[in-house]
């Protein structure tokens, strides 16, 4: 058996997610059945994030094996020339035996993007969310700070997972501006689901002004999904990066923003 490493990038609008759903498009489903022509024998993918419906992705890192071996060289290729335009491999390799894009991952990087002006946009409004109030970036710097480090992020869960724990590490959370572009950049060891939409939710909720800026220790503390801020939109989210010991898929959602 041969392990492959392959980096993935799709624009989520039309799929039911990552996860594959008989009956139902899904990123996984599509990629899967490409390398399964390709290789001649089923493949199954493991991904580094379970991205949502409508979730978009320019770093999604995925692993496999195979008892066939596949030029490594041309596999890409050959994905590329298989896919639909809305996916994309962007790199391909052979890893090391037992790698597992899931549970090898040190860390995650989501970025979500948000139009930032009286009206909407319909240039990239498939790829972002309107917020009409501007967003003060002191504050947002000032809630954000409260959320890095090690927590209980119950209250930031849409769905409990059927087991483990909800306690997970945010390494950093930043707001970067280009004109009436606003990109919120979240890394963080993993996620919980739709933790980071919710997150952002609930930080612009007080960057503009809705909540007070010290509520995120007080959110945490209940472990209430109810006192968070709402869910903000799948279509402004992207995963943009996953990092192991010795690689990193990070490409930016927008080049040149963050």
């Amino acid at each position: 058996m041969v392990t492959y490493r392959c980096v993935i990038e799709y624009d989520g609008t039309a799929f039911h997610g990552w996860q594959f759903q008989p009956g139902l498009r899904t990123v996984c489903g599509e990629v899967e059945a490409v390398l399964s022509a390709l290789y001649a024998e089923p493949i199954k993918l493991t991904a580094a994030g379970r991205t949502d419906t409508g979730v978009h992705a320019t770093g999604q890192v995925v692993s496999f094996e195979a008892q066939r071996r596949f030029p490594i060289e041309r596999l890409a290729l050959a994905l590329n020339a298989r896919l639909p335009a809305d996916i994309s491999a962007r790199d391909a390799q052979i890893a090391r035996d037992g790698f597992s894009a899931r549970h090898d991952a040190l860390g995650r990087t989501y970025e979500y993007l948000v139009v930032n002006r009286p009206t909407p946009s319909a240039a990239i409004g498939r790829f972002s969310h309107h917020v009409w109030k501007p967003i003060d970036p002191l504050r947002f710097e000032r809630a954000a700070a409260d959320l890095v480090g090690e927590f209980d992020f119950i209250a930031f869960c849409g769905v409990l997972p059927t087991r483990g724990p909800t306690i997970r590490s945010v390494f950093s959370v930043t707001l970067k501006r280009s004109g009436d572009l606003a990109c919120i950049r979240i890394t963080g060891d993993g996620f919980l689901h739709r933790m980071v939409r919710i997150t952002v939710g609930t930080l612009i909720e007080i960057a503009t002004g809705r909540r007070d800026v010290d509520d995120i220790p007080r959110i945490i503390a209940t472990r209430d999904r109810k006192q968070a801020g709402y869910t903000a939109p799948a279509r402004g989210l992207f995963l943009t990066g996953v990092r192991y010991d010795d690689f990193n898929s990070y490409r930016p959602a927008i080049p040149g923003l963050v």
